[in-house]
């Protein structure tokens, strides 16, 4: 620290004044880290997914596929469409075409005859074809396992790549589709603007030895309990530790395992 002599004029003497010198280290006090926005206590965070891998162990995504190509392109296909009408489509499409040579060899025409019952086909169609030739083109016809390289696929955005990452590869990922946007924003599990900052909370918030099969139990609380109209809150096991303004019940579910998912044959 150095010195420095000022006059003063109203009182003429001599007044110190203490700054800092050129070679002092001054740290500036750091903001401390914001906390992640939910709540939910640690503690009832764990007991919410201890309740949700009680009911289902081994949850599934709703789309059929036979390999990872057919995933790319099933999730593709999905959005702004059902799982239902979207596996009604690709069970006959994917007999004919279930790798990228053989999508291209099909071709964008007959290809939009197949999925024409699927909203936005056209476009769809044609971002298959184009991801089909690229996979060719610069994967070697393999679908790629990382995050950055599948968003460079037309029509595979972060959505979709995460489904792929989680469901082809067993990576931990956080899809946020509708059913997960709305879930985490109606019981403040973790609330966000966007998807995005929504799927930066909730990988913050649940307990990471949950976290692998966090996004189908989300998912699936979101399609078949929490539903979007009204929330079957009498029917949720969740109902007692549920902060939502929503809530019309306190009393919990019995907690018992489903039944086994009947894949392809579900209501969305």
């Amino acid at each position: 620290m150095g010195v420095e002599y000022r006059f003063n004029m109203a009182n003429p003497k001599l007044e110190s004044v203490t700054r800092p010198s050129q070679n002092s280290n001054v740290i500036a006090p750091r903001k401390p880290a914001a906390a992640v926005k939910t709540a939910y206590s640690p503690a009832e965070r764990e007991e919410i997914f201890r309740r949700f891998s009680v009911q289902r162990p081994e949850p599934r995504g709703e789309l059929e596929h036979t390999n990872p190509f057919t995933l790319v392109v099933a999730v593709a296909l999905s959005a702004q469409a059902t799982d239902v009408g979207v596996n009604k489509a690709t069970r006959a499409l994917f007999k004919v075409a279930d790798t990228p040579e053989k999508m291209l060899d099909l071709g964008e025409e007959r290809l939009r005859d197949y999925i024409r019952t699927i909203g936005l086909y056209r476009n769809k169609a044609k971002n298959v074809i184009a991801l089909s030739q690229m996979l060719v083109d610069e994967f070697g016809g393999q679908v790629p396992e990382t995050r950055d390289e599948l968003v460079k696929l037309p029509g595979v955005g972060r959505k979709t790549a995460n489904v792929v990452l989680s469901m082809a590869f067993g990576q931990a990922t956080m899809a946020v589709d509708t059913h997960i946007f709305r879930i985490a924003n109606r019981i403040r599990l973790a609330p966000g603007k966007t998807p995005d900052e929504v799927e930066t909370r909730l990988m913050k918030v649940i307990p990471e030895h949950y976290l692998y099969h966090a996004h189908h139990w989300l998912i699936l609380h979101g399609r078949y309990t929490c539903k979007a109209r009204r929330p079957e809150c009498e029917r949720c096991v969740i109902a007692d530790l549920c902060k939502s303004p929503e809530k019309s019940w306190d009393v919990p579910a019995p907690l018992v395992e489903l039944p086994p998912q009947v894949i392809g044959e579900a209501v969305d």
